[in-house]
C-alpha cells in the first residue's frame, strides 16, 4: 500500500508494553486509513514485545494493537485506545518481522498472540497476520473482549488457536460503568466459540472494590463451567504499572488510590472458579 507520507518512527519492538507511544500515525490521512483497515493491507501498531510468558502458552511474540472502543477504568494502555497513536506498519513488514522469530517461538512451545487495545478493530489485519502465522507452522493467539467478534467467519476464527477472553464483571449496570459497553456481545462470542467446540481461557481482571463482588464471580464462574470449552481461568491483579499514562494523555483516572488485591483475595477468587471444577490461576 503507498502511504501520502513517509513518518520517522520509533522501533517496532517496545521496551515493556507500558512504554507510552502517541501519535505514531499522524501524516496517514482518513481515506488511507479506511482502506487499510478494510483491506489488511496496513495494521496500526502500539509495539511489538517478545519473550513474554504471561500472554499464551510458552514463550511468545506479542503484537500490541491501537484501538479499543471499550474504556475500562482500570486499563494500564490508555494510549492503545487511539488507533492515530498506532505505528503504520505494513502486512508485508510484520510477517517478515514474525518470520524472524519462529524457529524460536516453535522451539520453546509458543507463538504470535495479537493483543491491544482490541485487536478485532483491526479485523481484516489479524485474520491477514494469524493465516500468515499459521502457514508459518507458527501457534496463534488473540487476547479480545470479544465485542466484535462477529466480524470474524468460522474459517477466519479457525485460523487462531486459542482465544483469550476477557470478562471483565458480571451484571449489565457494571459493565457498562466499567468498560462503557454493554457485556451482551462478550458473552454471545463465548457461547459461539462454545457451539464450535473451540478451546478457549478466559481472563479476568481482580480490582478490589470493583470486580471482587463473589456473587459477581459466582455468575462468571457458572457461565464459563457450562460452556463446557474453557481450559483455565486466569485471575490477574489489578496494577498501578499504567497509571503515569493516564496522567500524560490528561485522562482522568479514578483508581489512583485502589491497591492490588493481596494474594489471599486472588486466592479466594481462584477457589470460586475451582469450585465448579474449573482450572483457576
Amino acid at each position: 500500500m503507498s502511504t501520502e507520507k513517509q513518518v520517522q518512527t520509533p522501533s517496532l519492538e517496545a521496551r515493556s508494553p507500558f512504554e507510552l507511544r502517541v501519535n505514531l500515525a499522524n501524516g496517514y490521512s482518513e481515506p488511507v486509513i479506511k482502506k487499510a483497515l478494510a483491506s489488511g493491507d496496513m495494521g496500526f501498531l502500539h509495539s511489538f514485545t517478545t519473550g513474554s510468558t504471561v500472554d499464551g502458552p510458552g514463550v511468545r511474540l506479542v503484537a500490541w494493537t491501537a484501538g479499543c472502543q471499550w474504556r475500562c477504568l482500570y486499563c494500564h494502555n490508555p494510549d492503545t485506545w487511539n488507533l492515530m497513536n498506532g505505528m503504520p506498519v505494513t502486512i508485508e513488514r510484520a510477517v517478515e518481522e514474525l518470520g524472524k522469530y519462529r524457529h524460536g517461538l516453535k522451539t520453546m512451545g509458543g507463538g504470535l498472540t495479537l493483543s491491544g487495545g482490541e485487536p478485532l478493530m483491526q479485523d481484516r489485519f489479524a485474520v491477514r497476520l494469524f493465516t500468515a502465522a499459521r502457514a508459518m507452522g507458527v501457534h496463534t493467539a488473540i487476547e479480545t473482549n470479544g465485542y466484535l467478534g462477529e466480524r470474524l467467519t468460522d474459517h477466519e476464527l479457525a485460523q487462531i488457536d486459542l482465544v483469550m477472553l476477557g470478562v471483565k464483571t458480571w451484571t449489565s449496570k457494571r459493565h457498562r460503568e466499567l468498560t462503557g459497553k454493554e457485556i451482551g456481545p462478550t458473552l454471545e462470542f463465548a457461547r459461539r466459540l462454545s457451539l464450535l467446540g473451540r478451546k478457549m481461557w478466559i481472563r479476568f481482571v481482580l480490582v478490589p472494590g470493583l470486580t471482587d463482588d463473589p456473587k459477581d464471580i459466582e455468575q462468571i464462574a457458572k457461565f464459563a463451567v457450562d460452556l463446557k470449552v474453557v481450559d483455565r481461568i486466569e485471575v490477574l491483579p489489578f496494577h498501578q504499572m499504567g497509571r503515569y499514562k493516564w496522567k500524560e494523555l490528561e485522562i482522568n483516572y479514578t483508581l489512583q488510590d485502589v491497591e492490588p488485591p493481596t494474594s489471599e483475595m486472588i486466592e479466594r477468587a481462584c477457589e470460586q472458579f475451582r469450585a465448579v471444577g474449573l482450572t483457576a490461576y
